[in-house]
């Protein structure tokens, strides 16, 4: 550790220079682990909110509560642990105000779905026309008690809830009753719900048009979910595949560099294992400087970022990518290892 902070201090500029080079890809990787998780939770913020082990569809929906309604008879009677749920994707359009592509979501007022929002704000819906929403539409600009009208319906509704973190398929959710949403859908009198969302892991359907799915299941099978997840990872590996490349090939030049020096100290009965140990510990301190600068400038994004960008800065998953960057530091910095191993005190000096 000694020798490795006596080559840093020495070496400033070059030290400086990899240290950049790490807070710019570390912070690169923060920053896109950030926005993957901000949008994968705006693509099921709602759903986690409701706290469901499982979703019942139309066995013939594929997996896409849009695409499905359940009758009645079909869902048949439901324990306290059940509740139905309605979705429809809406557009909400005010004079005064931009328009907000959204998703309508009926619930029963009297199921533990729409008793488990937790409002910021107001009071939940009293009447079909009356809808809590999410607090995308407070930011647009929308207060307690302004109307607007869906789709092309005619009726007015008024908002009279705020709620924080209700998203689905990255559009904010307006809750409503379920009748509203059957008026919203222009639906027969049989048609109950899109879905029927249940917190026993063990519920399962009797009736055979329909089918049930974890929570998990459904959840991947949302429209371009999966693809964007893998995108995001895809390019998360990438970057750390690259880091590993970049702090190697530094390293391995530092260390080549060097090799007059370690050729003197081993002339001088410095064991192997202490210049191994020095270069090792170079390349983790470089790495863990650059980690802390990106660290800092990670957390004056998170505190100066607007709320429209969708992002979400997890502590837990963002040390782990640290650690992952260190494991990445501490291979590259054992590739140069060999050269320091087979240095030649007699060649490198006589040379």
């Amino acid at each position: 550790m000694y020798l490795a902070l006596k080559e840093i201090r020495k070496e400033k500029l070059r030290s400086g220079m990899i240290i950049a080079m790490i807070v710019l890809i570390s912070y690169l990787i923060f920053i896109l682990t950030s926005l993957a998780l901000g949008l994968a939770r705006e693509n099921t913020d709602a759903i986690d909110s409701w706290g469901v082990q499982n979703v019942t569809l139309n066995a013939n929906a594929n997996v896409d509560m849009r695409q499905s309604l359940i009758t009645k008879n079909q869902a048949g009677t439901l324990s306290d642990k059940e509740a139905y749920v309605g979705q429809a994707s809406v557009v909400a359009k005010a004079s005064s105000h931009e328009r907000i592509s959204s998703v309508f979501i009926g619930l029963d007022s009297d199921q533990f779905v729409a008793k488990t929002i937790k409002l910021t704000a107001g009071h939940s819906p009293q009447n079909n026309q009356q809808v809590v929403v999410d607090t995308a539409f407070q930011d647009a600009g929308y207060e307690l008690g302004d109307t607007f009208k869906l789709n092309s319906n005619s009726t007015k509704y008024t908002i009279v809830g705020f709620t924080k973190n209700a998203k689905m398929n990255v559009a904010p959710v307006i809750y409503g009753n379920l009748s509203a949403w059957t008026t919203l859908k222009e639906l027969s009198p049989g048609t109950i719900a899109s879905a029927v969302v249940s917190k026993d892991i063990h519920y399962r359907a009797s009736n055979t048009a329909l089918k049930t799915y974890t929570t998990s299941t459904f959840i991947n099978k949302m429209p371009g979910y999966s693809a964007q997840n893998l995108t995001f990872g895809l390019m998360i590996a990438f970057l750390m595949g690259i880091s590993l490349i970049v702090i190697a090939v530094f390293l391995y030049i530092l260390t080549m560099q060097k090799l007059p020096n370690y050729a003197v100290l081993r002339a001088q009965g410095i064991p192997s294992k202490v210049l191994v140990g020095a270069t090792v510990s170079q390349s983790l301190l470089l790495v863990l400087s650059g980690l802390i600068i990106s660290t800092l400038l990670t957390i004056a994004t998170a505190v100066t970022m607007p709320s429209a960008v969708p992002m979400a800065f997890d502590i837990p998953i963002l040390v782990v990518v640290g650690v992952g960057l260190m494991i990445m530091a501490l291979i590259g910095g054992l590739i140069p290892v060999r050269s320091v191993l087979r240095v030649d005190p007699i060649s490198v000096i006589g040379g």
